[in-house]
């Protein structure tokens, strides 16, 4: 079933109009679940591979627990949020918190499909195992993508609105001691 220029899948995975900006957000997303698919894939053998490096056992998994196996969505999506973040920010102002959650999400996945089909059919497969961990990231992508293009079109009025009046962080960080009379932070007070 085609829908315009896109099948179906596409339309209703990303469900907005398809113009230029938002095509590099679906062509970061696309990318992202493909590095996390194999990046994922890769890091269950690290460790094993490492020989067992203590190092290494806290970002890559070193047994076959359910809490370890979160380890494969977390990292490789922190890892490609940070970089997605870093390209995209400036024309989705709300990439950071959809993509902070998206990583939270993938994570929390893992163990929610795990224990929930093990209870349903009394045991576990490796093939389910491993299609837990490729639902966990297609759905964590797909709602990065999703909160970022409702934040892009709903919070751009409700930031101003609802925003926390605080100095910036760059400006409580970066003075050192030698504060600008223009900054919001150290203006100066009549005597």
């Amino acid at each position: 079933m085609q829908i315009g220029n896109n099948n179906y899948f596409s339309h209703i995975f990303f469900c907005c109009s398809y113009n230029s900006s938002m095509n590099k957000l679906k062509h970061y997303t696309i990318i992202g679940i493909i590095f996390v698919l194999i990046t994922g894939t890769l890091s269950h053998f690290v460790y094993e591979w490492s020989g067992n490096n203590f190092i290494l056992g806290f970002f890559f998994p070193v047994s076959e627990s359910t809490w370890e196996h979160m380890k494969l969505c977390f990292f490789p999506m922190l890892a490609y949020s940070l970089f997605m973040n870093k390209q995209l920010k400036q024309d989705y102002p709300c990439i950071t918190s959809a993509a902070l959650f998206g990583v939270l999400l993938s994570a929390a996945l893992i163990p929610v499909i795990f224990y929930t089909y093990s209870e349903i059919l009394g045991q576990n497969f490796l093939t389910l195992d491993i299609a837990a961990f490729a639902i966990s990231v297609l759905l964590a992508f797909a709602a990065v993508y999703r909160l970022t293009v409702s934040c892009r079109y709903f919070c751009q009025s409700c930031l101003e609105t609802y925003s926390i009046p605080l100095p910036p962080l760059h400006e409580l960080l970066s003075f050192s001691g030698n504060p600008s009379e223009t900054s919001g932070i150290a203006r100066k007070t009549p005597c």
